[in-house]
Formats: C-alpha cells, sequence, structure tokens
C-alpha cells in the first residue's frame, strides 16, 4: 500500500475500505488510502510529518485518524529517520484534506480509540481533548467498549484495566507471568478476548481476576489484531505474521501466513477489518493487505442510523442479498450451496450472535421459507 512498510490501521467508513501506513523514509510521512478493488489503493493524503498513521474511528457521520511515531526498532528494524513525533487526531473532510483536531499533550503516538457512552474518548470538540487519569500510571494500547463499561490494554504490564466513567479498575494480570503485554481485543459470543506477548495466547475474561486460557496460536510470541469475521474468531500473530481461527476451548487452527518476507526476525499480521463480504489483514514489513473469505456472506459497510430500519436478509441461489429500508445494499459473490453444510443443530436465536447481543429493539420479526424478489422486499418496507 503506497511507499508503506507497515500497515498499521485498517478501518470501514461509509462504503470503503481505509488503509493507514507507517513509511519509514526521511522525507515520508504516515498516509491513508482507500481501496479501489483488486491491487489499487487510491492516495487520500498525509495528514501529519510523522511516520505513521496508526488509529482510525467513526464518529457522528466522520472519519478520525490517529498518527503517531512508529518506532521501527520494535519490530527489530532499522529505526525511522524520520524525526517527527505524532500524538495528533484529524477528520477527514474527503478530496485528500484532514483538518486539524488537536494535539493531545505529552503524547507522541496513537494506540487506539474508543467510542464510549456517545463521545470520542476523549474528545470535547474543535481542538479540545480532556486528559483522564491512566490506570496505575500505564501506557494504554488498545481500548474496547464491552458491557457499558471501557476497557484498556497496556504496553507496560499484562494486565486489563475497566473504566467506569470515573475511575479505573485493574482485572488483573492476563495468563502467565511471562505475558508482558496485552495487545489486541475481541468481542465473541458475548464474552471479551485478549490478545498477549509474550506466550502467543488468547484469555476471555470472565470476571475480574478470572482468565480463561483459550490457547495458544501455534507456535507464535504474539497475538496482533483480532476480528469475528463470518460467525468465527479470527486472530493475527508475531513473528510468522500467521492467521488463525477460533475453533473453540484452545484449539487455533491456521488460515495461512500473510507476510513472507525472508530474513527478518518479526513480521506481523497487525490489523484486521471486514469489507465486502471478506476479512482484510494489514503486514509488517511487507506493507500489504490481504484478504481471504471464510465460507459465504454478505456485509452493508456503512452505520445505520438512528431510528428504526427494516433489515432483510436472504439467499438466493448462488447470492447472498443484504437490503436495508428496502433497498438492496449489498450482494455476495457467487457461491456453490452443494458445497457447504447448511444443516442445523442449534437453536435459532435472534438479537444474538457471534459477536454479541443486539444493543437495540426488535419488532415484526418474520422468516419465510422462500427467496423474495427486490419488489417484494421493497413493497414490505413501505407497509406500516
Amino acid at each position: 500500500v503506497g511507499s508503506g512498510m507497515f500497515v498499521k490501521a485498517l478501518a470501514v467508513f461509509d462504503g470503503q475500505l481505509f488503509a493507514g501506513t507507517c513509511e519509514a523514509g526521511k522525507d515520508q510521512a504516515g498516509r491513508v488510502f482507500r481501496f479501489g478493488g483488486n491491487q489499487k489503493w487510491i492516495d487520500c493524503g498525509s495528514p501529519a510529518a510523522c511516520n505513521a498513521v496508526s488509529a482510525f474511528a467513526e464518529l457522528d457521520g466522520d472519519l478520525y485518524a490517529g498518527v503517531s511515531k512508529y518506532r521501527l526498532g520494535g519490530s527489530a528494524l532499522k529505526e525511522s529517520e524520520n524525526p517527527n513525533l505524532g500524538g495528533k487526531i484529524f477528520r477527514y473532510d474527503g478530496d485528500g484534506k484532514w483538518a486539524d483536531c488537536g494535539q493531545l499533550p505529552e503524547t507522541e503516538g496513537i494506540g487506539g480509540f474508543a467510542v464510549f457512552r456517545g463521545k470520542f474518548f476523549r474528545y470535547e470538540g474543535d481542538q479540545k481533548w480532556t486528559t483522564l487519569p491512566l490506570p496505575n500510571g500505564k501506557r494504554v494500547e488498545a481500548m474496547c467498549v464491552h458491557n457499558g463499561q471501557l476497557f484498556a490494554s497496556s504496553y507496560d504490564e499484562a494486565h486489563i484495566y475497566r473504566y467506569d466513567g470515573e475511575t479505573w479498575t485493574d482485572c488483573g494480570q492476563v495468563g502467565e507471568a511471562a505475558n508482558t503485554q496485552t495487545y489486541s481485543f475481541a468481542i465473541h459470543r458475548g464474552k471479551m478476548y485478549v490478545g498477549t506477548w509474550r506466550t502467543g495466547k488468547v484469555f476471555r475474561y470472565d470476571g475480574d481476576n478470572q482468565w480463561a486460557d483459550c490457547g495458544r496460536l501455534g507456535e507464535e510470541l504474539e497475538v496482533m489484531g483480532m476480528l469475528v469475521h463470518n460467525g468465527g474468531l479470527f486472530a493475527g500473530s508475531l513473528p510468522l505474521a500467521e492467521v488463525f481461527r477460533f475453533d473453540g476451548k484452545d484449539r487455533w487452527a491456521s488460515v495461512g501466513r500473510v507476510d513472507l518476507t525472508p530474513d527478518v526476525m518479526y513480521r506481523r499480521a497487525w490489523t484486521m477489518a471486514e469489507f465486502q463480504g471478506r476479512l482484510f489483514v494489514g503486514t509488517l514489513p511487507s506493507g500489504r493487505v490481504l484478504s481471504i473469505a471464510a465460507g459465504a456472506n454478505v456485509t452493508h459497510d456503512r452505520s445505520l442510523s438512528p431510528g428504526w430500519h427494516r433489515v432483510t436478509a436472504l439467499r438466493a441461489g448462488r447470492e447472498l442479498k443484504l437490503f436495508v429500508d428496502g433497498k438492496r445494499v449489498a450482494t455476495s459473490a457467487p457461491f456453490e450451496p452443494a458445497q457447504f453444510d447448511l444443516s442445523i443443530d442449534a437453536p435459532l436465536r435472534i438479537g444474538f450472535g457471534p459477536t454479541d447481543s443486539f444493543n437495540g429493539r426488535l419488532r415484526d420479526v418474520k422468516l419465510w421459507n422462500r427467496s423474495l424478489s427486490d419488489d417484494e422486499v421493497a413493497r414490505m418496507s413501505q407497509a406500516k
């Protein structure tokens, strides 16, 4: 992607996939690119002079990016010659234009974003940011909202911290003492999962100081990005940049490596996004994005606006179709139904899925034993 050696951030926004890169040259800077299909990436500009665009978030219909001075020595690579520090946040105004939303004090890099209780934590508008206490004085990396509370991981110890809006609570050491960092979060079947360094294991949060060992990713040392894709939990790793699928309890199945760069100590499958029914992964040090589809599925790739919406999902022959308010918004790639086992041995659950419970209200739920035409879906949407 561009001239980058590291795709550090991926995000889906308004029907498009965006990537943030790290470009290490003295006269280079981290950039944002938009996926144009196949192997085409459209340059959306460089928000700042530092070497990396490290985080994305969507809030109230806008895309925000955080920038960093990424220290390549942490990946056993030659340090960047770019001296500029990061720690700023920008809003994308389109056509390669980025609006400066402020500098975080005493900060050279943005590790993660979270939207919590309707706020972009913790943005007050214009260029104003509120400084909050650090959990036990530790540096925060990834953040995650789960069951009404904000959780934070740390570079400085393998603990997770929980924020209730006022104070931080230490949720305990994640796994054995060999773990010294917590890198990533994912919500799967209503539970929060955390990736670690240096055991290469994933742990499930069963309550404060209760961490269930969910197994190691092969022989890997670090669990990087994690994401639920088409019902399954996937995780990337270091040092081989291998992607694994969680098969339950403590079992992980490899689905392949995404960076085969020779003669380096570490390769990272760092960040993930789901777009157009596929799982996308960003890598270091090749700076590439790769994708895979696990089964047949279809995605909308846009946030729903507040209020009631009629959502219709159907299978029509060799395709899956998704409708919002009577309009078809996505169609899957064609597939051969005979290649899929569609037998059912589990109860039908409405309002609970492979990620979490639906946070909202449902009404007028209908099940059909046949495919519907586009016109039928449109007429149902118009009915009161």
